[in-house]
């Protein structure tokens, strides 16, 4: 391909050219694509098409669009021409494919179309061949991206290899886009695409990208990599524009719905993918800028989407009867027609018509406002009607905590169901199985939802509740007594209790001992508690047991809210009463006092904040023999 990789003359004169002038910042570039055609053998025909604004673009810029640089690579990016194309036509006006008559303040449009064609020669590889065309920049008013009147834009695609593909022609878009899209009003526009070898074909929205800059907006060559455009957040190369519904792109059939909420100018990337033998063999991307303005149609057709499915009405799982809302605006007459194929009189004339179905199925929906007159409009949209879906479960409604509980599936369907989510609302994740075990951890009354789908589509949810017993049995704290002391437990909840060993315990299978403890030691006792429902708990209680009462008193403590250590009071085992608890600061002020043996001193005087240092206690205390015993010291506060 020694003919392809050489720079041509006339392109040398052109490069000579360019670098003695100063480049038009070109603010004007709306939309382009790449194509091609196989001529047969290695032959091929590519053509590039650009649509410039001829209102608001610059006019020495649009001129400078002719010539068109372009770059051959191979798909591992080895440049195998530069060269450019040069037309002798100025482009073609696009007509705005749009009702003006309809509309009460109809904007001012001018779409220009330029088209460059070149056929080329390709060497016999096993890697493909990609053309790229690269020009800056874009209207400054996109809303979309970053920084648009400094942004280029580039469009390509690719040739697959030639040794392993047969002679290739690509996709081609059908129809030009809308050059105009009102707010606020739905819109249907087919995006698809024909492809002359018969491939299969999908669409999505997809990544744009950058190419050139305000001082080199015609880049030669073109590069074979680029930056992708940086959208403003809420916007993505697959959320490109602002609609509710959402604006989406069927996935199979191109065509593009939904309905803008918001004005402004949108930088949109379609790609068509063509598939063969299961494999992506080249995509074409046509990038365009889709306007929403307040354009104010007297007429608009609108049916609500009230499904999450593409275009989609409504999706009935319960019978064969569909009530259709109108959300029309402007409209005297409408007519209905609810696809049904095989029938002539599936019309009505009705604003807000219900129409029974004589099968399930899918259907297009199209209602014609002021058909027949200078201003209408119309709008299709899919009925799916696949009854019957019934979400059922089976499962105890009251359990235990930590039981394992079975819930078996009872949903109901005509048509098959292939998906359920199980909700248990515990915070556990979503279980897809049909059939499921869970294990509530905590009492309390829960609302298990199943959610079921079948292959329609069609969704159906049913929500139970389950109470889990909040038995949690507590026996009370671990705690220390002297020899010869009684305690009488009284745990928090009732039912029936088995306490092991039954040492020193006046009846083991009572809720509420007595235990008389004759002798020094750790006696550690486990509960076994059954409850009113039947539930079974276990829970544990240490007491330790001393030869003789003592008194302990912390050295120190730190009231500052953490939880630990925040009050200031004595550990008392085996005496029946405090006579005065009272606290002193340096000075013999008294900061607290107490007789209550509970209470405890918070590091406060007066509801304020005392200063770090010594303080000074006293204690008096009787203990269960009635003999006073008095006991004094110093503490830190610390902060």
């Amino acid at each position: 391909m020694k003919k392809l990789l050489q720079i041509f003359p006339a392109l040398l004169l052109v490069i000579l050219l360019l670098s003695s002038s100063q480049p038009v910042n070109a603010t004007h570039i709306v939309g382009g694509e790449v194509t091609y055609v196989c001529l047969g053998g290695n032959t091929y025909r590519f053509t590039i098409t650009a649509y410039r604004d001829c209102i608001g673009g610059i006019a020495n810029a649009i001129s400078e669009d002719n010539p068109a640089f372009f770059a051959i690579y191979t798909t591992q990016g080895a440049r195998v021409l530069i060269d450019s194309i040069k037309t002798n036509s100025g482009g073609e006006i696009v007509p705005p494919n749009f009702k003006n008559d309809c509309v009460t303040n109809p904007p001012n449009t001018c779409l220009n179309k330029i088209v460059f064609e070149r056929t080329v020669t390709l060497d016999n590889t096993n890697v493909g061949y990609k053309i790229v065309y690269q020009r800056c920049c874009r209207n400054a008013s996109i809303i979309n991206i970053f920084d648009p009147s400094s942004v280029g834009a580039t469009y390509s695609c690719i040739i697959p290899p030639l040794s392993s593909a047969a002679c290739n022609n690509s996709a081609r878009f059908k129809n030009f886009p809308p050059q105009i899209i009102c707010v606020n009003n739905p819109i249907v526009y087919d995006h698809s695409a024909i492809d002359p070898d018969g491939d299969s074909l999908t669409y999505e929205f997809c990544q744009a990208f950058d190419g050139g800059t305000n001082s080199n907006p015609k880049p030669l060559p073109p590069l074979f990599n680029t930056s992708p455009l940086t959208y403003r957040p809420p916007y993505s190369a697959s959320t490109p524009m602002a609609g509710s519904p959402r604006i989406q792109i069927n996935r199979n059939t191109g065509v593009i719905t939904g309905t803008p909420t918001l004005q402004g100018r949108y930088v949109v990337s379609v790609c068509c993918n063509e598939w063969r033998n299961g494999t992506i063999i080249n995509t074409v991307t046509r990038e365009f800028q889709f306007v929403v303005t307040n354009c104010s149609k007297a007429v608009v057709a609108d049916i609500p989407q009230y499904s999450n499915e593409f275009n989609t009405y409504i999706v009935n799982c319960k019978d064969l009867n569909v009530k259709f809302d109108n959300l029309s605006k402007g409209g005297t007459t409408y007519h209905w027609d609810f696809g049904v194929k095989e029938l002539n009189n599936d019309t009505s004339n009705a604003f807000s018509p219900t129409f029974t179905y004589p099968d399930s199925g899918t259907y297009v929906v199209t209602l014609y406002v002021n058909k027949g007159t200078t201003c209408s409009d119309s709008i299709s949209r899919f009925v799916k009607v696949y009854p019957r879906l019934i979400s059922k479960y089976d499962a105890p409604t009251e359990v235990c905590p930590g039981d394992t509980v079975n819930f078996v599936d009872l949903s109901t369907s005509t048509y098959a169901i292939n998906k359920w989510l199980w909700n248990f609302d515990d915070n556990s994740p979503i279980d897809t199985n049909q059939n499921t075990k869970h294990v509530f951890r905590f009492g309390g009354l829960y609302n298990v939802g199943l959610i079921t789908m079948n292959e329609q589509g069609c969704v159906d949810t049913l929500f139970k509740k389950i109470l889990v017993d909040p038995f949690k049995p507590f026996t009370g704290n671990d705690t220390t007594i002297v020899k010869g002391e009684k305690i009488n437990f009284n745990p928090s909840d009732n039912g029936s209790y088995a306490w092991q060993p039954s040492t020193y315990l006046s009846n083991p299978n009572i809720y509420n001992p007595t235990g008389h403890f004759v002798d020094t030691g750790t006696f550690t006792y486990i509960i076994r508690v059954v409850s009113n429902t039947g539930c079974i708990a276990f829970d544990t209680i240490n007491i330790r047991v001393l030869g003789n009462p003592y008194i302990a008193v912390p050295n120190a403590f730190t009231p500052n809210g953490d939880g630990k250590n925040d009050v200031f009071r004595p550990l008392l085992v085996g005496y029946q009463s405090v006579r005065y608890f009272r606290i002193y600061n340096r000075y013999g002020e008294e900061m607290f006092s107490t007789t209550n043996i509970n209470d405890a001193w918070d590091g406060t005087f007066n509801g304020q904040n005392q200063e770090l240092g010594t303080y000074y206690w006293m204690l008096g205390v009787k203990d269960r023999f009635g003999q006073d015993f008095d006991k004094k010291g110093d503490v830190i506060l610390i902060r």
